[in-house]
């Protein structure tokens, strides 16, 4: 039987809140509580533990060496406790409740509105808390359990992670006006890769458009780097370069009222593959599948 007074899921949330935010306000809006209210909780938690875990000043908060140790293993706890929760809910029927997922920048607005729709329609019960993010700061969340699940490309690097693909995307050639599609071949031509236009880093649809192209990072001096797809496509039709674009970007009409033609290329690299991840071993993985293909039969 145990006896002693042990922390609290909810302090230890605020905790890994502030470790993530690194502020205060920040952590409590994060936590949807007051700032008082969580300075408060972690003030207790220090106070159970007999150990200074976060130094503050009035610019800067600093977790102690201790504070480290508690929040990295503070995170495998709550990681636990949603594991048991999320297993008793599934337990009790599939896609009830909160489920968290990411969904990357270059998916996101072509995948969203209809799989959240079929969603809603198929799973009522089911509260999802969809977040934009790119895919590097989506898996790091997934690994320490901020996130269920991410709606992603592949390939690409995520950690442990199951995947179930969802569909197959083809990436088109966009050229602007001052091109001719049929000039320009894959893989890329030493005189042509410069004129490559690419996304900034973080997207993996970056390291896609250059596997397709057969070139390396490394290799790429690339002058202008977009944030999106959309300033791609702008910059293409000022004339400024040629670049890759997902086929459901095309679809959607994103060359709509400008000058660039997209074509297809050639070669297996000239594609990704839509994805749904979770964290390997999770305890909702059943959850996951089912929304996957039901995201699957809403972009089919």
């Amino acid at each position: 039987m145990i006896t002693a007074r042990l922390p609290s899921l909810r302090q230890l949330g605020y905790l890994l809140a502030l470790h993530e935010h690194g502020h205060f306000g920040r952590a409590a809006r994060a936590c949807f509580v007051t700032q008082s209210a969580l300075s408060v909780g972690i003030v207790e938690l220090e106070r159970l533990l007999g150990a200074t875990l976060v130094e503050r000043t009035r610019r800067s908060v600093r977790f102690t060496a201790v504070g480290e140790a508690v929040a990295a293993r503070a995170r495998g706890v709550v990681r636990a406790a949603e594991d048991l929760s999320a297993a008793a809910q599934e337990a009790q029927a599939p896609l009830t409740g909160a489920l968290r997922l990411a969904v990357i920048p270059t998916v996101a607005p072509f995948l969203l509105p209809r799989a959240l729709a079929a969603a809603a329609a198929q799973w009522p019960r089911l509260k999802l808390q969809v977040r934009e993010m790119l895919t590097g700061a989506a898996c790091e969340a997934l690994g320490r359990g901020a996130l269920d699940c991410v709606l992603l490309a592949l390939p690409a690097e995520c950690g442990e992670v199951d995947t179930i693909e969802i569909a197959t995307d083809r990436l088109l050639l966009a050229v602007g006006p001052a091109d001719d599609a049929t000039a320009v071949a894959l893989p890329l031509a030493e005189e042509d890769a410069h004129r490559l236009l690419l996304l900034e880093d973080g997207h993996c649809l970056k390291d896609h458009a250059l596997a397709a192209c057969d070139l390396q990072a490394r290799d790429m001096e690339a002058p202008v780097v977009a944030a999106t797809l959309q300033t791609l496509v702008q910059l293409v039709d000022a004339g400024l370069g040629f670049t890759l674009l997902p086929a459901m970007a095309v679809e959607a009409g994103m060359l709509t009222g400008t000058r660039v033609a997209a074509r297809a290329v050639d070669g297996l690299a000239a594609e990704r593959r839509i994805a749904l991840a979770w964290r390997r071993g999770h305890a909702r993985a059943g959850d996951f599948r089912l929304l996957a293909e039901t995201i699957r039969a809403a972009v089919a």
